[in-house]
């Protein structure tokens, strides 16, 4: 193709992008079918999800309003829309035009602090863990891993959610929790739209879960507050406990979750004994003086 007869860049990747997407059928994306469509190929919002950007950025680059798709981004479009190398290559030259700079953006490393995991680590009677910019688990306390002991997945706080089976009978209702953790990571992957790793998590949750896609379809304009989180312990039962998130400031994008069980309540004694029972034994010592054992 002669260059003079080549779209304005600007227009042109949306006009790309939108052919590329609409030649694709769910199954070649490794989405379920979901028999007669409206549309031919695949929708805004599931690219979207696959790629692990958020719906009104995508739709942004198909309309010609985002004109800086970093190169991360680039790669998860090329991957979702299956390019081959000449397709992915006018991809490229339709999203960097001559002239235009762009920096790769490296992955996050995220690391706790030492003061603040032996904070949580002092807390014996009440579950905490931190969490980083994408709802990853950093550091948890013996309570909270006590407490998500039902879970096979025990790494990310979405992966919980919509992936782990245990999920389903560990919460009495999982639709708040479910909205929060999908519009925080909204919020996440609106200001950082080329981070990897929200871009894998994303990519690994749309393929794998058809209920996180049609929440991320969504456009959350707050992050939802929680309340009371309601459980049903595989041990102890049922427990009501507070759910606090703290933004730590000296770690961006890091927080502090808290569980809270009400002073004196069915939760609070329920919280000791799943505490009881997950503490280690402390192993009798020797006394050197005479050979006998003490606690």
């Amino acid at each position: 193709m002669d260059d003079d007869a080549r779209p304005d860049p600007v227009e042109g990747l949306g006009q790309f992008l939108r052919s590329r997407r609409e030649r694709l059928s769910p199954a070649d994306a490794g989405l379920p079918s979901a028999g007669r469509r409206r549309v031919p190929g695949l929708r805004r919002d599931e690219v979207a999800a696959l790629a692990g950007v958020s719906v009104s950025y995508y739709s942004r680059l198909e309309q010609g309003r985002e004109l800086g798709p970093s190169l991360r981004v680039l790669e998860a479009m090329a991957r979702v829309l299956r390019f081959g190398e000449e397709d992915k290559r006018e991809l490229f030259r339709l999203a960097r035009p001559a002239g235009r700079r762009r920096t790769r953006s490296p992955g996050r490393v995220e690391r706790v602090r030492p003061h603040l995991r032996r904070l949580i680590e002092s807390w014996t009677r009440t579950p905490a863990f931190i969490v980083g910019h994408a709802q990853d688990l950093l550091a948890t306390n013996a309570l909270a891993d006590a407490l998500y002991r039902d879970f096979a997945l025990h790494d990310n706080v979405l992966r919980m959610l919509f992936l782990d089976p245990a999920a389903k009978s560990f919460y009495r209702n999982a639709e708040p929790a479910k909205h929060r953790a999908v519009a925080d990571l909204q919020q996440t992957a609106a200001s950082t739209p080329d981070d990897p790793r929200v871009l894998e998590l994303v990519g690994e949750l749309s393929v794998r879960s058809g209920e996180f896609r049609s929440l991320w379809a969504r456009e959350y304009t707050r992050v939802p507050h929680y309340d009371v989180k309601q459980m049903c312990h595989s041990v102890v039962g049922d427990l009501e406990l507070r759910h606090e998130a703290l933004t730590i400031r000296s770690a961006p994008g890091q927080q502090l979750v808290i569980l809270q069980a009400e002073p004196g309540s069915p939760s609070a004694d329920g919280l000791a004994l799943l505490g009881s029972i997950s503490a280690p034994e402390i192993p009798h010592q020797q006394n050197p003086a005479d050979g006998t054992s003490r606690s």
